[in-house]
């Protein structure tokens, strides 16, 4: 499996928290609020784009807004290869993880 980059988990993690609300502005705030960095429109829509390519994600477009001029919003959402991918994804996390359970123990940084 190809695992997507650390940034495209996150952003995979955003839109399953968001569920139907997950646009590129609703994540990008969600982001920084998470990580208390400023990500730029940028760094959420190449990645969006290239989940989208890859068929971890699936998009639609909402219904016209006034405060967007009449422009109307892009959403998405996880495909079931996104979901399964994130799920293969924790699995691999916690077994690594799980393997450095000592690592808090280690106060040689502090």
């Amino acid at each position: 499996m190809d695992y997507p980059t650390r940034k495209e988990e996150m952003i995979l993690l955003a839109v399953f928290h968001l569920k139907e609300a997950a646009s590129l502005v609703s994540i990008r705030k969600h982001l920084t609020a998470l990580t208390g960095r400023s990500w730029s429109v940028g760094n959420i829509y190449v990645p969006l784009d290239r989940l989208s390519r890859r068929g971890l994600l699936q998009s639609r477009i909402g219904a016209p807004h006034p405060q967007r001029g009449g422009k109307a919003v892009k959403y998405y959402e996880l495909s079931s290869l996104g979901r399964r991918t994130l799920r293969e994804l924790k699995e691999v996390h916690d077994t690594l993880w799980d393997s450095a359970a000592d690592l808090a123990l280690d106060r040689k940084d502090a």
